[in-house]
C-alpha cells in the first residue's frame, strides 16, 4: 500500500509518498505517523481521522471507517481538510 501526500500534508511530511505494509487505513496512518512525525496526530483518541485531514482510497472515495479492510496495492491519498477559495 502507498500513502500519497498532497498540499500541506506533503509539506509537513517532507515527501510525496510512503510505502507501508498495512491492511487498514488505521494501520497505514500509524506507520505514517511514525515515519512523518511533523504531520502531528493523524487519528483522534476515538479512532477517527483527525479533522485536519481527509483520506481518499485510490482518489475515488473518502474513507469513512479507518478499520475498513483495504486490499494490497491500494493508494491512500492524505489531503488537507482546509477549504480553499
Amino acid at each position: 500500500m502507498t500513502v500519497e501526500f498532497y498540499g500541506i500534508p506533503r509539506q509537513r511530511a517532507g515527501r510525496a509518498q510512503l510505502a507501508v505494509s498495512a491492511g487498514t487505513g488505521a494501520a497505514a496512518l500509524a506507520q505514517v505517523a511514525e515515519a512523518c512525525p511533523d504531520l502531528g496526530p493523524l487519528v483522534t483518541p476515538d479512532g477517527r481521522l483527525a479533522p485536519l485531514y481527509l483520506l481518499s482510497v485510490d482518489g475515488e472515495r473518502f474513507v469513512a471507517d479507518l478499520a475498513e479492510p483495504l486490499p494490497p496495492g491500494t493508494r491512500l491519498l492524505l489531503l488537507s481538510a482546509d477549504a480553499g477559495g
